[in-house]
């Protein structure tokens, strides 16, 4: 996977500290399934220093059923805002049964979706916050013919944490760089989810997604 990098260098900051580097290079190792196609898209460049970003669509019998995207942020100086150096900013629509759209539980288990996708990767995350928004459309005079349609939309955001352990006593940390992929496989079964993919089996191998460029020419 082709990551784009867009980044706002601080003072003094003239390169991309190694723990953005390493944390981007997980991103690319993320594996989703192949029902969507993920492509690099410019980052938000006042947010944070750094940042990078995915951009995906998930199409099923050619037809474009939900689409998303997850932006890493990085502040080598911390953001008391994040409790931390990194943050995961997500967002993913999809279309959903019009009859679902006046069911009181839908915001709250959309919600749960992405924390069980975290929850399920093993993604490590704390200061997680969003909204849900659903929307209906209905369509009047020339448009009468068009069908009503139904969206879910979800925005997210979380600081993305390594992974403690838990044996006896206190938590301990687990050292290392920061592994983004298993927020970005979470954010692609939020997507799959939402959209009313049934789960891959238990034991049953992912296979990476198409990856592309858009407009690149590749």
């Amino acid at each position: 996977m082709v990551v784009r990098q867009e980044t706002r260098p601080g003072p003094g900051a003239a390169d991309e500290p190694p723990a953005f580097v390493a944390a981007v290079a997980t991103m690319r190792a993320a594996r989703l399934r192949p029902e969507i196609h993920c492509e690099e898209m410019p980052a938000p460049q006042r947010i944070a220093p750094f940042a990078a970003a995915l951009s995906a669509d998930v199409t099923v019998d050619g037809e474009e059923i939900g689409t998303g995207r997850i932006i890493l942020l990085h502040d080598p100086q911390g953001n008391d805002a994040w409790d931390g150096e990194f943050r995961c900013v997500a967002y993913a629509r999809a279309e959903i049964d019009v009859e679902l759209i006046t069911d009181p539980m839908l915001a709250a288990v959309g919600w749960t979706w992405l924390t069980d996708a975290l929850d399920a990767h093993g993604a490590a995350y704390h200061m997680a916050s969003g909204t849900v928004t659903r929307v209906a459309t209905e369509s009047f005079g020339g448009m009468a013919e068009e069908s009503a349609a139904a969206q879910l939309e979800l925005r997210a955001s979380w600081t993305p944490t390594l992974p403690t352990l838990s044996a006896a006593g206190p938590l301990q940390v687990v050292g290392g760089d920061l592994d983004v992929a298993p927020h970005v496989e979470a954010w692609g079964e939020l997507l799959c989810t939402a959209v009313g993919l049934p789960p891959v089996p238990d034991g049953v191998a992912v296979i990476p997604s198409r990856r592309g460029q858009r407009g690149s020419g590749a």
